[in-house]
């Protein structure tokens, strides 16, 4: 097997916006992702959108010149401890692939990008019911969002605008 290699999307160009595209919309089809594919307008802004975001970073896993895993991710700011954060806000690698280290791969490269920015701390959700996803999430050593036990666990909650 060829060697993976993780590179920084370039929203602009036009290889790293089809893979990223590609990928998300795999993501967007599976079960976890919410089973539809990408509204296609939606698709085809996507990249020059996420150009204009200052703070977005996305990272694609390539394996024989082919894209197996993306990573995007923006940062937020924790008032706590007035620094920038980074949340993982989409991870996905192509079913025929995990199991392979490439989330962990995605994961560590986010995590490289945020230590360079300064950030505190990298968040992310996910569904309780994706167990793979879950036992990778712990592997590499985040743990759920808790002040004081006695308070209980964050929640992630959304109203639609």
């Amino acid at each position: 097997m060829s060697a993976l290699q993780i590179k920084r999307v370039d929203y602009l160009d036009a290889t790293d916006a089809k893979a990223l595209v590609f990928l998300l919309d795999a993501y967007a089809q599976d079960p976890m992702g919410g089973g539809e594919a990408l509204n296609p307008e939606n698709a085809a802004r996507l990249c020059t959108d996420m150009a204009r975001i200052a703070g977005a970073a996305s990272f694609i896993a390539w394996l024989e010149a082919k894209p197996v895993g993306l990573i995007n991710c923006f940062e937020g700011y924790s008032t706590f401890k007035a620094q920038p954060l980074l949340n993982v806000h989409d991870i996905a690698v192509l079913a025929d692939h995990r199991g392979q280290g490439i989330g962990q791969a995605l994961l560590n490269a986010a995590q490289d990008f945020a230590r360079t920015r300064g950030c505190c701390k990298l968040t992310l959700e996910v569904l309780s019911g994706n167990a793979q996803a879950l036992s990778s999430y712990k592997r590499f050593g985040f743990a759920q969002y808790e002040l004081d036990p006695a308070a209980g666990q964050a929640q992630f909650m959304q109203k639609w605008l």
